[in-house]
């Protein structure tokens, strides 16, 4: 059985960057991305929005990375990804969040695709639900230390 690609919100990935614990979820799916451990899909935009946020000044003071270092963490991503091109959404019915839509998107690219993400508006939409699912429920249902 083939397990669905997901997509890996830029706050997970900015979590894994940031956290101490290298076996919390948040590190664990970061480093199975860096690794090719399971599939996972990107966009254009999704990888601009990580570099967006990783870059900037005060979390580059707590995650202690150069621009430099963060363009290779996500030119090391972008290898090891699907990269789709998003799917507008008609404008009804909206994005479940409006604030983000290329999340959405890109989730409408492909049925199968799954969003990792912590942040809890996503989580509770009732639109997506089975298509979204918190960093600990996914460690917990894939192997992603391979």
């Amino acid at each position: 059985m083939t397990r669905p690609a997901v997509i890996v919100d830029t706050n997970v990935v900015m979590a894994g960057l940031l956290t101490a614990h290298e076996a919390s979820p948040v590190a664990r799916i970061l480093d199975g991305m860096l690794a090719a451990a399971f599939a996972f899909v990107v966009s254009e935009a999704l990888l601009a929005e990580y570099r967006t946020v990783l870059v900037r000044p005060g979390l580059r003071k707590l995650h202690g990375l150069t621009v430099a270092e963060v363009e290779a963490i996500l030119i090391d991503l972008a290898q090891h990804a699907i990269v789709l091109a998003p799917v507008p959404i008609p404008a009804a019915p909206p994005a479940p969040d409006p604030g983000d839509p290329l999340l959405w998107e890109l989730l409408a690219a492909r049925a199968d695709l799954l969003l990792v993400t912590g942040d809890k508006l996503r989580l509770r939409n009732a639109g997506m639900r089975g298509r979204v699912m918190t960093p600990q429920a996914f460690v917990s249902g894939v192997d992603v230390s391979r």
